[in-house]
């Protein structure tokens, strides 16, 4: 068979469930606060050791034309049960820095700088091997096209078993009940009937319910969610966020999910980091950054968004593009689209300076800190 997405590397069954040995499985390691309380997460409080930690991770692409930054300098940390959100438009390096954490990486881009911490250990320097068995047993993903994670001429319970067998040791029959577990879980219904269908007797909404089954299949303490919504209807769209929400609630997954959408971002997430070009511009509570954003992209991004409340006749736009990654402008890489730029935006990088309830990289906060 040919390779799966890899399975959700620390998924668990249903609640309630009982093991292939008939003993109810044991609670998940980390679990969340009840219902309306959650602990601060590493960001905020500067304590503990996160799940994920990447430091100044910088991804080139050589080319004939010289060496090209991709991902330059990006630092962030994310918690058990805490789900971070990473936006920003494309091309600004969101599903790079998600493909260089769970090893996926397309030729000639390789990590040129920076370290990638699960669990407090190194994986940015595995062997590909060694990077094979962290994918799925440790780190689930979920990918925005469920067509393109799933074999078409496999039915999705032999993909689940298969993925279920690969990471942890059952056997074929208690296999195949962890993966019919998994689809109640994820809300497939009469699952036991289904588990022997084939990907295009799904809708799409359904599919991607069933990627998020192989991404829990190994019981992963993390899950990089690249574009999961994108491709569905908002009313499927608002089922997959509840669905990412109640399995980090309940099992203390952490979940980095990656998207350009700021609307599933404030539904689903704890915290949001802001990339463009390459860099994170603002990271912060996701309440305080929708409320009161601090750098003028992230202001820009928020104006953006048609509001049901207010009475605006325009949407705010920001004037130009993305720079292309051979024609980084010096300086604060936003400068040539922020009306608020002055001198010394055009040759001084900002660092991610205190803005209060949050952290941008904009000089208009660098006597905050």
């Amino acid at each position: 068979m040919t390779d799966v997405r890899p399975a959700h590397p620390n998924a668990l069954p249903a609640r309630g469930a009982r093991g292939p040995s008939g003993g109810l499985r044991p609670a998940h390691p980390n679990p969340l606060p009840a219902r309306g309380e959650r602990e601060p997460s590493v960001g905020e409080t500067g304590h503990g050791r996160p799940l994920l930690d990447v430091r100044h991770l910088r991804i080139e692409f050589p080319t004939r034309r010289g060496v090209l930054t991709a991902v330059d300098d990006v630092t962030f940390a994310i918690a058990p049960g805490e789900v971070l959100g990473v936006v920003g438009e494309s091309g600004a390096g969101k599903s790079l820095t998600g493909a260089a954490i769970i090893g996926l990486l397309e030729p000639p881009g390789h990590i040129a700088g920076g370290e990638i911490l699960l669990d407090g250990a190194r994986i940015d320097h595995l062997p590909h091997d060694e990077m094979r068995r962290v994918r799925g047993r440790r780190i689930g993903a979920i990918f925005q096209d469920p067509l393109a994670s799933l074999d078409p001429l496999y039915s999705i319970g032999s993909q689940l078993i298969e993925t279920i067998r690969t990471h942890l040791p059952m056997s074929e029959a208690a296999a195949r009940t962890r993966a019919v577990e998994l689809l109640q879980e994820v809300g497939i219904p009469a699952a036991a009937r289904r588990i022997d269908h084939y990907p295009h007797q799904f809708s799409g909404g359904m599919r991607q319910r069933v990627v998020i089954a192989l991404a829990l299949a190994a019981n992963p303490r993390l899950i990089i969610a690249d574009e999961p919504t994108t491709a569905l209807d908002v009313s499927i769209q608002a089922q997959i966020i509840t669905l990412l929400r109640r399995l980090c609630r309940e099992y203390g997954t952490a979940v980095m999910l990656i998207t350009h959408d700021m609307g599933v971002i404030a539904e689903t997430a704890d915290r949001v980091a802001v990339m463009y070009a390459g860099r994170i511009v603002e990271i912060g509570p996701v309440a305080d950054v929708i409320r009161a954003p601090k750098h003028p992209y992230t202001i820009g991004l928020m104006g953006s968004i048609p509001s049901v409340t207010a009475d605006r006749e325009r949407l705010v736009q920001i004037e130009g593009s993305m720079p292309r990654l051979t024609a980084i402008p010096s300086g604060c890489p936003f400068h040539p689209r922020c009306n608020r730029v002055f001198d010394r935006c055009l040759h001084e990088r900002p660092e991610l300076f205190d803005a209060r309830t949050s952290r941008a990289a904009c000089w208009l906060h660098a006597g905050e800190s």
